[in-house]
């Protein structure tokens, strides 16, 4: 069975290649290219929306959607972090760096 860690990382490099590719039919370049508001701030939008979600699913204290919300929550992080070029690495460092 592959890792968590694996399988966010094959997302996190989905987002990246469709960030680059761009095609037509993807949501992520669709949240990455808004052309009414700014990329960014659709992208947080999305971001608060999810955590918002979350908050809501844990105050029900329904463990499925805290799972589904999350999963929301962490794939429009992602989009975020690769809307800045960030890579998955520099996160992995940033976790390392907090484990000490």
């Amino acid at each position: 069975m592959e890792s968590t860690q694996n399988v966010i990382k094959e997302v996190y490099k989905v987002i990246q290649s469709r960030m680059v590719e761009k095609p037509e039919s993807s949501y992520v370049v669709s949240l990455a290219t808004d052309g009414k508001k700014s990329s960014v701030n659709k992208i947080c939008e999305k971001i608060g929306e999810e955590s918002a979600e979350v908050i809501l699913a844990a105050k029900d204290n329904d463990k499925s959607e805290i799972i589904y919300e999350s999963a929301d929550l962490i794939f429009h992080t992602l989009v975020l972090l690769s809307k800045f070029e960030i890579s998955y690495e520099e996160l992995e460092e940033e976790f390392k760096k907090r484990m000490k």
